[in-house]
Formats: C-alpha cells, sequence, structure tokens
C-alpha cells in the first residue's frame, strides 16, 4: 500500500489524508502569520497590536474572497479546499473561520443567532483568558 492510499484510509471516522491537509496548511499559515506579526512589530512598534489587527482582518478578507471564489468560479477538490480555508487561513488566524461562520449565521436569516454568537466568542473568549491567568497565578 503506498503512503497517500494509507493516508486515505478512515480510523475511527478521521480520514488522516484529509488531517494532513490541514495540518500542513495550518503550519504555513501559521509561519505566514509569525511573518505578518514580527514584520508590523519591527515597523510600527509594539505598543499596540498592528500584527494581529492585521492578520485578523486581512485574513477575514481571503477567507471571504476564497470561499466565494470556490463557490462561484473555480471547481476544485475537497483536498485544496481543507488545505487552503481550514487549513492556511486558518493557521493564519482562527479570525477567518470566526468570521465566515458569522457570515454564514447572518446569510442563513439567523441574525440574532450570529450577534450572539460574536458576543459569547469574544466577551466568553477575553473572559476564560482571565480566569486562565488568575488560575495559572493562584496555583503558580
Amino acid at each position: 500500500m503506498n503512503p497517500a492510499a494509507f493516508l486515505r484510509q478512515s480510523k475511527g471516522g478521521t480520514d488522516l489524508y484529509h488531517l494532513m491537509l490541514v495540518c500542513l496548511g495550518g503550519a504555513i499559515g501559521a509561519g505566514m502569520r509569525h511573518l505578518t506579526v514580527t514584520a508590523a512589530g519591527r515597523a510600527l512598534g509594539t505598543a499596540f497590536p498592528w500584527g494581529t489587527l492585521a492578520v485578523n482582518v486581512a485574513g477575514s478578507f481571503a477567507m471571504g474572497l476564497l470561499v466565494e471564489a470556490l463557490a462561484r468560479k473555480f471547481s476544485v477538490s475537497n483536498e485544496i479546499r481543507l488545505l487552503l480555508a481550514p487549513g492556511m487561513l486558518g493557521g493564519f488566524t482562527t479570525f477567518s473561520a470566526f468570521s465566515l461562520d458569522v457570515a454564514v449565521l447572518w446569510e442563513r436569516g439567523a441574525q440574532s443567532a450570529a450577534l450572539a454568537y460574536v458576543l459569547a466568542s469574544v466577551a466568553g473568549s477575553i473572559l476564560a483568558l482571565f480566569v486562565g491567568l488568575w488560575l495559572a497565578r493562584s496555583i503558580l
């Protein structure tokens, strides 16, 4: 059995080949995020998180452009979609995935759910970070 065929075998519902594509894309995206944040810090300073802001906005723009282009213009395989969207863009910024989730809810007519998701995600994540800080400081 060749390696590609082995990776395509489903193990417990997980397609290893697809997982590897997402992981590869994620590694590329994480590298791109690091380079972008580092460059922004050097160019604009680190008093404000310019790099993270740039990554979040650029990644969300790229996700919108990619998803619409793949849906309307280009016929690509599921493997390419996995490599690019949840993989590369997901590794570049999870904010792009969050933004896509909000847009999907909104366009389905679930505006209340979209707004609740935004509020819960942002407030919940910031609260969870502070709880994590508190817990680590209490224990360590």
